[in-house]
């Protein structure tokens, strides 16, 4: 480090040790966010108010102006380490550990002490991951990418704590690469019914994953926000909805039964499908650790092979190496001479290997094609399961996924609108979740009447109006599809509080198609406000202008979903509706 500021004292004055023997550690669980098993703990202080501060903040505000801060937060490791070996099978998890970013301000502070903390109480290095937080900026004297330079050099995990709020932002993506980030709560809270907030952290977890940084969505505390954060990619859950902090380590569990219930009963789960699974390389990974001669050896005993996947000790993936990283050692002497010297920093398995984005193997496939397709450079995916290592998805076979996908999409679309049909509305019947549903078949009023009079071409581009409309006035989360000739149907799950709000979504699209549509009539038949046309019986008859109606039922949470029972009282609302001054008959389900 190069950065010193404050003056440091080496001993805790007995004032200070008396209040740590009143400190004690609280532990939060961190969950993998696709199977509900425990990844990490979170070392959280807590008594602060017994020893006499009104806040940690405060506490750590007095430590520091006093010049105590890096022993008190030495002594405040070992205990954490302490009570952090008293969970079952503590070896198999992580834990988090807060760091006040001012220690990096401090003057002539001594190294090793954490490893020897690590060692007395036989935890593994892999196992401890420091927590930087954003809330807190460093001085300009002492940069956060020198600080976390500092620790990545010692092979220590690093995590960005309150991502997204802080002083720094994506530019410590840029200078250095944490292995962990976790976002803000503030980006989470109601994420599902917020389309900014949605897609900032879409855009922040694909960027991350592009890196090879692993997400946790931090502060967690409802059904829908956990939903939300696994289809969107994050890797890990921390909040309420998990579990509140808790001093008693009997009560961390290994497995979140109530979370796994949510992400089972959830039928918008998709796996990656067997036919995927079967492109799935399970090529050999190497330790971070291992000797880059083992490498090279094995890449020369295995020709085929050009991509090694890099894990950590706990099966993490860290990145992977590639054959062409190693060329320019391979065909010189003195290059060899330097990937076989294991004393040579160069050549360090860490400063060869390149980022590669990870996925679980619970994601579903389109997010795996995303992020492959986010990066130009990207070589593949690294599949995890449990957060470990599973194998490798390379470019080829992630491109053959992908022609897959477009021949199975272009089947299932409808060729005029280019929205989802029948199959796919099925498929979205069969898996309501256990969400409340707003369901809404649309029919377009006179359309045969008119099909007939203006000719099947502007009848045509009637159907792609109300396709547009449907696109365009309907926020992102709805289903949109098209039954076929002038039926649509679109879809939303919602939270009770916005029920009306997409009811008046629906009535907004009925009264703008009413409006839009009269540009693909004469001026006579607007005047006149109906056209003359044909009925189905041969007779001539006054027809009113296009209008559409609107069938919705409302299905509500937890209730038994009939496919058939749903599609039957559509189809006869729709009746109802025609006949309605709105053009709109809703109904219930409970």
């Amino acid at each position: 480090m190069v950065c010193y500021i404050a003056l440091m004292q080496t001993q805790l004055t007995q004032i200070w040790l008396d209040r740590l023997k009143v400190l004690d550690i609280a532990f939060q669980p961190i969950l993998n966010i696709n199977t509900g098993k425990i990844y990490a703990v979170e070392a959280l202080l807590r008594n602060v108010e017994d020893a006499g501060f009104k806040s940690i903040f405060s506490l750590f505000d007095k430590v520091y102006k006093e010049g105590m801060l890096y022993p008190f937060d030495i002594e405040l490791r070992e205990i954490a380490f302490r009570k952090f070996t008293t969970i079952e099978s503590y070896e198999k998890i992580k834990l988090f550990y807060n760091l006040d970013n001012r220690l990096f301000e401090i003057q002539n502070y001594s190294h090793g002490n954490t490893k020897k903390l690590l060692e007395k109480f036989n935890i593994p290095k892999d196992n401890l991951c420091f927590e930087i937080s954003e809330r807190h900026e460093i001085t300009q004297e002492c940069d956060i990418s020198t600080v976390l330079k500092h620790y990545q050099d010692e092979d220590f995990c690093i995590a960005i704590d309150d991502f997204g709020i802080g002083h720094s932002g994506y530019k410590l993506l840029y200078e250095s690469t944490p292995e962990v980030i976790k976002i803000d709560r503030f980006f989470l809270s109601n994420i599902e019914n917020n389309i900014k907030k949605k897609l900032l952290v879409r855009n922040i977890t694909n960027l991350a994953i592009q890196f090879g940084i692993k997400v946790v969505a931090e502060g967690v505390e409802t059904r829908a926000e956990l939903l939300t954060c696994r289809d969107i990619g994050c890797h890990f859950v921390q909040g309420y909805l998990v579990q509140r902090p808790t001093l008693n380590t009997k009560e961390i569990q290994y497995k979140y039964e109530h979370i796994k219930e949510i992400l089972k009963s959830d039928k918008r789960t998709k796996e990656i499908n067997h036919q995927t699974l079967s492109y799935i390389d399970k090529a050999k990974a190497f330790d971070i650790k291992s000797k880059t001669s083992e490498v090279v050896n094995y890449l020369k005993n295995n020709p085929d092979v050009s991509i090694i996947p890099i894990v950590n000790s706990l099966g993490e993936t860290l990145g992977v190496l590639q054959e062409e990283e190693l060329k320019h050692f391979l065909y010189s002497p003195y290059g060899m001479a330097l990937l076989n010297n294991e004393f040579t920093e160069k050549t360090k398995l860490k400063n060869l290997m390149t980022p590669c984005g990870s996925a679980d193997l619970g994601s579903d496939i389109s997010t795996i094609i995303e992020l492959f397709s986010n990066n130009p450079e990207s070589v593949g995916i690294l599949i995890t399961k449990n957060s470990k290592y599973l194998g490798f998805l390379s470019a080829r076979a992630i491109i053959t996924i992908m022609n897959e996908q477009n021949i199975v999409y272009a089947r299932e679309q409808n060729p005029l609108t280019k929205l989802p049909g029948n199959i796919a509305i099925e498929r979205y019947l069969a898996h309501l979740s256990d969400e409340n549903s707003l369901l809404c078949y649309f029919d377009l009023d006179n359309f045969k009447a008119y099909n007939d009079n203006y000719g099947f071409r502007n009848g045509d581009r009637v159907i792609m109006l109300f396709a547009d409309i449907l696109r365009q006035n309907l926020l992102a989360e709805f289903f949109k599809a098209h039954i076929g000739g002038d039926d649509f149907f679109v879809a939303v799950e919602f939270r009770k509080k916005d029920q009306m709000k997409y009811i008046e979504d629906i009535k907004e699209i009925i009264a703008k198609f009413a409006e839009d549509v009269k540009a693909f009539y004469t001026k006579e038949d607007i005047d006149r406000g109906h056209i003359i046309a044909k009925d189905r019986d041969g007779n001539t008859k006054e027809f009113d202008l296009l209008s559409v109606s609107a069938s919705v039922v409302v299905v509500k949470a937890k209730t038994k979903k009939d496919t058939e029972d749903i599609n039957a009282i559509l189809s006869l609302q729709k009746k109802c509706a025609k006949k309605e001054l709105g053009k709109i008959c809703i109904s219930t389900i409970i």
